[in-house]
């Protein structure tokens, strides 16, 4: 059991483990803070947090687990405030999408004290930010990357895994760069996508009308654009290279279906769409083998 967990930036992720965290009779205490001290308060309010902290600095003083959930252009700033307070036992955790800069981040700020650090992305979460959906139940059956340094302590990193363990989520690990390659396919260009397919549709002048007339297929294609801007500002500014090459291997595949289209060649068309079809019901029934 830790004794404080530090908890900076009480949002829906940050809510979500700390709520975690007491539901597995894991921590004592939690003092949160965030930017925001109408966040930390209703933090509080909902039970969420014990204890507000006047700063990031406070809120580390004294945890033994420190947990940021703060957007990933924060971290450096983030983690050079509560330095000083960081101990060769503290374990301090993140649950930014992107892992390269986070890294960077963290060895520019910490130092040798990098050792007490594991960055960690959970793969959850929901549309609507904000404390008040924080669900201890959030990171239950999801799967966590970690991507440790080769300066990470081993105490460290076993401590990381048990907790996301506790918590009912299955641990990967793997190195930043393969995080941020394999994460710019399946979520940072799938969200890029929906906030370009909103736009799309909604700039043009009859825009409000086919939105009145779309179903559960737009629907469920474009849930994810109701994320939160400034935390996926953040996150394709991060990942632009790997991004960037993920939008010209959908473009190459976008403008292969215009040809086709263009020429009227439903063979061909069809054995695209076949192809496509195959690999997402191959891909489906491995989901449902492991938790995820």
């Amino acid at each position: 059991m830790f004794e404080q967990l530090g908890l900076i930036g009480c949002g829906l992720m940050g809510g979500s483990f700390a709520l975690g965290l007491k539901r597995a009779g894991l921590v004592k205490r939690v003092v949160g803070y965030s930017q925001s001290a109408a966040t930390t308060q209703k933090a509080r309010q909902l039970g969420v947090i014990d204890e507000t902290a006047p700063s990031a600095l406070q809120a580390a003083t004294g945890a033994d687990i420190v947990l940021l959930a703060v957007p990933v252009a924060a971290t450096e700033a983030t983690l050079q405030v509560i330095q000083p307070a960081v101990t060769p036992q503290m374990l301090i955790m993140d649950v930014g999408s992107t892992k390269s800069d986070v890294l960077a981040a963290a060895q520019r700020a910490l130092g040798h004290r990098i050792v007490s650090f594991v960055p960690a992305h959970p793969i959850a979460g929901k549309e609507m930010a904000g404390v008040e959906h924080a669900d201890a139940k959030l990171y239950q059956g999801c799967q966590v990357i970690l991507t440790p340094t080769e300066r990470t302590h081993s105490s460290q990193l076993q401590q990381a895994i048990g907790v996301w363990q506790a918590l009912g989520s299955r641990v990967v690990q793997m190195s930043p760069e393969a995080h941020d390659a394999a994460f710019a396919a399946v979520s940072h260009l799938p969200h890029l996508l929906a906030f370009a397919m909103m736009n799309a549709v909604a700039e043009q002048p009859l825009g409000q009308e086919f939105l009145a007339l779309a179903g559960p297929g737009f629907r469920d294609f474009t849930r994810i654009a109701a994320s939160d801007p400034k935390v996926w500002r953040d996150i394709l500014l991060a990942n632009r290279d790997e991004l960037l090459a993920q939008i010209r291997h959908f473009q190459a595949q976008l403008q292969a279906f215009e040809a086709l289209m263009v020429q009227g060649d439903g063979a061909a068309l069809q054995a695209l769409i076949e192809q496509a079809s195959s690999a997402r019901s191959h891909w489906h029934l491995k989901q449902h083998k492991p938790p995820c």
